[in-house]
């Protein structure tokens, strides 16, 4: 057998080693590497098949994030105890590695590839999310299947002023940057990031900066094609034939620009669609039965091509849209606030035929959603769910789990509006914002940041600033030439060149997302969009202000309403109970919804007002601490010739002196007060050792302090000696002193050998 050769190349980023080894592991995938960076270790393996599938007229590509508990020492928390469906970060790592990869291969080359990343190892300290890029390309570029990478990729933050390449997770919690940045070594093909209102100026930056470590990391990858690499498989591209879009096109005239060039996205598509099937009908007429179907495909990717063209030369040529604006012009906007009733905020917002309906919930602290992935944050108070039903483009198609691309624009819009919430402490509230797509005709994951932000506004979320979205565009000529649109429309998404979406406030930028299918922009161009990008979001927030400018100062009377209290910590116990006994009591009692802290904070949530002070009163009962000058209304548990003890607080009890139960002379306890009674009594003495309490009726009556007792030389009576027998000890939950060994052997004591208390004219 032969041995094994493993190759091994490092390279020293941000002080620490990153490292790609291929030849250990996956011998039969095409290509397959182990990215390490610290303690966190990927393997990337590459598989393409040997041929394209008859028909295929696309790229089939396929990456895969397989997250592995066992990459930081778990076993999964579900029934089957094995990994099942992605995780939401899972979902986002797969999208982020796919869309620097993409563009690089091939026009043309339709074999399936699938790439697979396994989680081997994860340290909590690198993220590895860029490694996974890093993984993916290094596969691709050292097996045969053609590719034209590699790509590097990077975490930059921003922490103390300063800008830092991939800063460890830990530190993320206070960078007011994260963002990744992936490209080749001459350009930047994708950028996304969540910002704390930045600077275009800074984010860059950021974006420089980052690329220039990138440059780095595609060396390393070339070192190890050198010693590994294996000869790229030969493809041709297929050769186009010219001939049948120039026959199409001298036979239309200028009748598709007269379709395309139709402002309402349903006419133009009427118009465009019904010019297609005149086309096919002319061109297929004087084909066998049998050639039809392969002649209407070659017709209609004609014609497609033809309309891509003229798309795309109307702007480069004329600076002509589709729908007649400028390049920089936004479309018409419209905004409703609290259309929906019930909800606890709620917003349309409508942007040329794109028109997004955003929901706030408001909840309970304890309705954070768990996260039970591989990274270190365990719950999050703030969810953004993005929906997009077939209707909202006119089609049919059937409904099911969210997919990839929900996912991923719901996450952009979350990341989006992060800097601007308030903090828990400012709002301990849960907060769920669902966008509904109800028209999309381009950039509905910015319809979705400014429906967000109005409708949270609607709800009385105290937010620092209000949120506004829009996507560039980019159309590239053969010469040279660029132009970067506004605000994108559909059309122009898919027949463009770049998707640069920028969201933030009129300070600065709070979410970003960069995906091109070409092979890299330039700085200029990236500069220039974040110019245009600016302009847009200002008017927009205009539009947006004028309608509704700050949070609302009430929130909704069908929000819950949140009483916070703080308890001591050692108090925890007693308000949880037994098995929970206690704290189930106060929430089947009150009807109230009760969340515990591990630093003592306690949030009670109820629509109820009322019931909220009741389980307030409650839980200040359970784990109040008596202090010397409290008040309290307590319930007599004993009476002894010395005078009452009074149970004050669950399991708290202390003793009135006979002195102590009137403003004038009391010769027997009973006279004052019974078994079961109800008094107002004053804490006048804690003792320090045995954390007995003394207190006073007569100081309720007479309004005396403790201070003016002091001040007076009227101090507290000493607790007599026998109290101890008769009284409740508050340590032992008001059961009374057990008896020593010698009373219990002697026997019950007589009443004859009771002391009694001396009388004054004794």
């Amino acid at each position: 057998m032969t041995e094994r050769k493993i190759y091994t190349v490092s390279a020293e980023i941000a002080g620490r080693t990153l490292t790609l080894e291929a030849g250990r592991f996956a011998e039969q995938a095409d290509g397959a590497v182990v990215a390490r960076y610290g303690d966190t270790m990927l393997l990337a393996t590459v598989v393409c098949a040997k041929e394209a599938r008859e028909g295929t007229d696309f790229f089939p590509l396929t990456i895969d994030y397989e997250e592995k508990m066992y990459a930081v020492g778990k076993i999964p928390g579900n029934f089957f105890k094995r990994e099942g469906r992605p995780t939401t970060t899972a979902i986002l790592i797969s999208r982020l590695t796919d869309r620097p990869l993409r563009p690089l291969f091939p026009k043309g080359f339709y074999n399936e590839v699938q790439v697979i990343i396994t989680t081997f190892s994860i340290d909590m300290e690198n993220d590895p999310g860029p490694l996974a890029i890093i993984a993916a390309s290094a596969a691709l570029s050292i097996s045969d299947i053609p590719f034209a990478g590699p790509v590097g990729a990077v975490q930059m933050g921003h922490l103390n002023g300063q800008l830092v390449v991939n800063p460890k997770m830990g530190e993320m919690e206070h960078s007011r940057l994260d963002l990744v940045v992936a490209g080749t070594k001459d350009a930047v093909l994708m950028v996304e990031a969540g910002a704390y209102e930045l600077t275009e100026d800074e984010m860059l930056q950021a974006v420089i900066d980052g690329h220039a470590v990138c440059k780095q990391i595609c060396d390393l990858q070339e070192q190890l094609v050198q010693l590994c690499g294996k000869p790229k498989r030969p493809f041709t591209p297929p050769v186009i034939d010219t001939s049948l879009e120039e026959a199409i096109s001298t036979w239309m005239g200028d009748r598709l620009r007269q379709a395309v060039r139709s402002p309402i996205k349903q006419e133009r598509e009427a118009q465009t669609e019904a010019l297609k099937a005149e086309v096919i009908a002319h061109f297929t007429a004087d084909e066998p039965e049998e050639e039809i179907p392969n002649r209407t495909k070659e017709v209609s990717k004609a014609f497609e091509k033809l309309l891509k063209d003229e798309v795309r030369n109307a702007i480069l040529d004329e600076g002509i849209r589709v729908d007649g604006r400028a390049l920089d012009e936004i479309r018409p906007i419209s905004i409703e606030v609290g259309v929906v009733p019930r909800v606890h905020g709620s917003a349309v917002f409508t942007r040329g035929q794109t028109q997004v309906l955003t929901i706030t919930t408001l909840g309970s602290p304890g309705d954070e959603q768990k996260v039970d992935d591989l990274g270190v944050e365990t719950t999050k108070r703030y969810i953004h769910h993005y929906n997009f039903p077939p209707f909202s483009t006119g089609e049919v198609r059937r409904l099911g789990t969210p997919r990839r691309r929900d996912i991923g624009h719901g996450a952009l819009a979350e990341r989006s509006l992060y800097a601007v919430l308030p903090s828990e402490e400012e709002f301990p509230y849960t907060i769920r914002l669902v966008s509904e797509v109800l028209s999309s005709n381009g950039s509905s994951s910015m319809a979705s940041v400014c429906g967000s932000s109005l409708s949270l506004m609607d709800a009385g979320v105290p937010i620092k600033a209000p949120v506004a979205g829009v996507a560039m565009g980019l159309i590239t000529g053969e010469d040279g030439r660029w132009r970067v649109l506004t605000d994108i429309q559909g059309l122009e998404d898919a027949l463009g060149d770049m998707d640069f979406k920028v969201a933030g406030t009129a300070k600065g930028v709070t979410g970003l997302q960069m995906d091109i299918k070409t092979t890299g922009i330039t700085y200029e161009i990236m500069r220039q969009a974040f110019a245009q990008a600016r302009a847009g979001r200002l008017f927009i927030l205009d539009k947006m202000n004028a309608v509704i400018s700050a949070p609302r100062p009430e929130l909704s009377i069908y929000a819950p309403r949140i009483m916070t209290i703080q308890i001591p910590v050692e108090k925890i116990g007693a308000l949880i109970g037994p098995g929970g006994k206690t704290i189930r009591n106060i929430c089947d009692t009150t009807g109230a919804q009760i969340d515990i802290e591990d630093d003592g904070r306690v949030f009670i949530t109820t629509p109820d007002g009322e019931a909220a002070k009741k389980a307030l009163s409650m839980i200040e009962g359970l784990t109040r601490e008596a202090k010397v000058g409290d008040i309290f209304l307590g319930k007599v548990v004993s009476i002894k010739p010395f005078g009452a003890f009074v149970n004050i607080l669950p399991g708290k009890d202390g003793m009135v002196h006979v002195s102590e139960l009137d403003d004038k002379r009391v010769e027997n306890v009973e006279d004052v007060v019974s078994l079961g009674d109800e008094i107002n009594v004053m804490v006048i003495d804690i003792d320090r050792t045995t954390g007995k309490i003394s207190l006073s009726r007569r100081a309720v009556l007479t309004g005396e302090t403790p201070e003016e007792r002091k001040a007076a030389g009227t101090a507290p009576r000493p607790r007599p000696r026998e109290e101890s027998r008769g009284g409740r000890d508050e340590q032992r939950g008001g059961r009374e002193e057990p008896r020593s060994l010698r009373e219990e052997l002697r026997g019950p004591r007589r009443d004859a050998d009771r002391p009694r208390p001396r009388r004054r004219d004794d």
